[in-house]
């Protein structure tokens, strides 16, 4: 699939910000959307700058107009109220796929979590690790939200026959290196992440999938043979930053023996800098 005109929803949170420089090809226009503020283009970017909420179904339809491909980042990152968390991730999901049927749009990544499956157990797994279809366990009502976009990307590929790759993202942040020892296991690097979307854009008819996000660290307890089938090849690893990380205190508990960590025990409906 080559993509002419691709769009991403959330294109000024962290994700985003991080993905449309590493995103940008020749003959590709980059169509970003968020609710928020957005960075002018530079003189030698081919960007269209929307602003508009993923609620907003009029904006999406116009924002889907002329999209090859759509990469949905847009919603709410962290554990918030019930009532937000549905209204934006559950039905801002919702409107972002209805527009995108209707405009034609045929192939669609989202953005799924760890936190979908934050009650499985790190070690369920076994050597091969955690299979990137394990069905949902939620840690939190953010993870329901996730497990749900999940749901409704398996509804649009099987009864619109859209292309949907849905990556549960382990840890990606606009830094250099892993956010504490959690994310020797959990780590996607930006660059990493840049890879594994190109492959969700450009694996020939692959349907509907779920795959990990995450790079090819040592101390991963997830499975990557979803994602390496759809031509994804990490080129990173967190254990390159371990030694930095030898002083700082180890997950115990639950933050240890559950895949979502301390969103295991995070009050629900709290908001939270996890």
């Amino acid at each position: 699939m080559t993509c002419e005109r691709v769009l991403i929803t959330g294109s000024a949170g962290g994700v985003g910000t991080l993905m449309r420089p590493r995103l940008r090809r020749p003959g590709r226009v980059l169509r970003l959307l968020d609710i928020g503020a957005q960075r002018p283009p530079a003189a030698d970017e081919d960007v269209e700058l929307v602003t508009a909420s993923i609620t907003d179904r009029a904006a999406m339809e116009r924002a889907c107009a002329g999209v090859d491909a759509l990469i949905h980042l847009g919603g709410h990152s962290r554990e918030t109220s019930w009532e937000a968390t549905v209204e934006v991730n559950i039905n801002g999901t919702h409107t972002v796929l209805e527009a995108a049927r209707a405009a034609g749009v045929g192939r669609v990544v989202l953005a799924s979590s760890n936190h979908a499956v934050g009650f499985r157990r790190t070690d369920e797994g076994g050597e091969t690790g955690l299979p990137a279809d394990s069905s949902p366990r939620p840690d939190t009502y953010y993870g329901v939200s996730k497990a749900a976009i999940e749901a409704l990307g398996s509804l649009y590929h099987s009864r619109f026959g859209m292309d949907v790759i849905v990556i549960r993202i382990g840890s990606c942040f606009p830094t250099p290196e892993p956010l504490g020892p959690r994310g020797l296991a959990t780590w996607l690097s930006p660059d990493d992440c840049a890879r594994l979307l190109e492959a969700g854009l450009s694996a020939p008819s692959p349907g509907y999938r779920l795959i990990w996000g995450v790079s090819d660290n040592t101390r991963r307890t997830c499975s990557l043979a979803e994602a390496e089938a759809l031509g994804y090849r990490s080129a990173d690893n967190a254990e390159t930053y371990a030694d930095r990380m030898a002083a700082a205190p180890a997950p115990a508990g639950p933050a240890a023996e559950f895949v979502g960590g301390p969103f295991c025990t995070a009050p629900l409906g709290v908001p939270n800098p996890l």
